[in-house]
């Protein structure tokens, strides 16, 4: 007999500045890293809220929940969009419970009730910027004239110069480990600015730790760690992103 098993589909839409996920089919280890990602991917546009409603979820595995615990978990420390799970079936919010997966994510008994919760108050305004670069060597100049300029516009010269280092080690690894064309991102909330690179390669940025030796060159990674409040790397349905978090106390 074939495999009976439902698709897993997701269908997007959008109320009020949220990101609503409608996913219906069968979240099970084959299709729990294509919803995670999809949550990601949803949450990295900075929607107010992603809001996922699960009413035709199909889950033959508890342990498979544990996607939105861990899309949540990705997106924590940027852009922090919170995200909520849509389901009127009691036995879910239960589930979700007993399993610790609504610790961090939320479950609600409607789109309008998850809505609710968001308020009135209007979340940070963020000035936002990007640009696809070339897949070569020219990428790595283009992307600090683009990063300066911006973060110079948004008022926030003090810190170009470390942001320029960082968005250097991002386009330098994407050029070094992938054939993917970097898409440099910065932003900025008025109190910090993000710098972040994505590509298309799934395997994941990982801090190399220095040898333990004067003088030796260190890894890109480990100065990015060093240089900022928070850096990590970012699982998207189509690949990575790559991004570190900068402040007042990283300005040189």
């Amino acid at each position: 007999m074939g495999d009976l098993t439902p698709p897993l589909t997701v269908d997007t839409d959008f109320i009020d500045g949220s990101c609503v996920l409608t996913a219906a089919g069968s979240l099970d280890g084959r299709t729990y890293l294509t919803l995670r990602d999809t949550v990601i991917s949803a949450a990295l546009d900075e929607p107010t809220a992603v809001l996922v409603n699960v009413e035709n979820l199909c889950v033959p595995v508890v342990s498979a929940w544990t996607a939105l615990s861990s899309a949540r978990w990705h997106v924590s420390h940027w852009p922090d969009v919170p995200i909520m799970v849509v389901c009127a079936q009691p036995s879910v919010a239960v589930t979700l419970s007993r399993h610790g997966v609504s610790r961090s994510v939320p479950v609600y008994p409607s789109v309008d009730a998850a809505l609710r919760t968001l308020g009135d108050g209007a979340p940070p305004r963020r000035r936002r910027a990007s640009a696809t670069l070339s897949a070569s060597t020219p990428a790595l100049h283009r992307s600090r004239v683009l990063v300066a300029e911006w973060l110079t516009g948004w008022g926030r010269g003090d810190l170009v110069p470390v942001a320029k280092v960082i968005v250097d080690v991002f386009v330098e690894n994407v050029l070094a480990h992938t054939d993917s064309r970097p898409v440099v991102l910065a932003e900025t909330d008025g109190a910090t600015v993000t710098v972040a690179v994505k590509d298309t390669a799934r395997s994941p940025a990982v801090r190399r730790e220095p040898p333990h030796a004067p003088h030796q060159w260190i890894p890109g990674l480990a100065v990015v760690a060093t240089l900022s409040r928070a850096w990590g790397s970012t699982p998207t349905g189509s690949g990575k992103t790559v991004w570190a978090i900068i402040g007042p106390e990283n300005v040189w």
